[in-house]
């Protein structure tokens, strides 16, 4: 059972990696950064922050 715990824990999508972000605090909790228009050079869009206007934008 503890081997399976593990390993769901293990396997499981981080947020801002795998998965698509789509409000804000999931975007600063990964690390990133909201921005609107388009994301500043040397970040790359990893999702939006609430609307599609603002950008979730984390350095690569």
């Amino acid at each position: 059972m503890k081997v399976l715990s593990f390993l769901f824990i293990f396997l499981m999508p981080l947020p801002g990696v795998f998965g698509d972000i789509r409000n804000p605090v999931t975007c600063l909790r990964s690390g990133a950064i909201c921005h609107p228009g388009f994301c500043p050079k040397r970040y790359k869009h990893i999702g939006i922050c609430g609307v599609s206007a603002i950008k979730c934008c984390k350095k690569p």
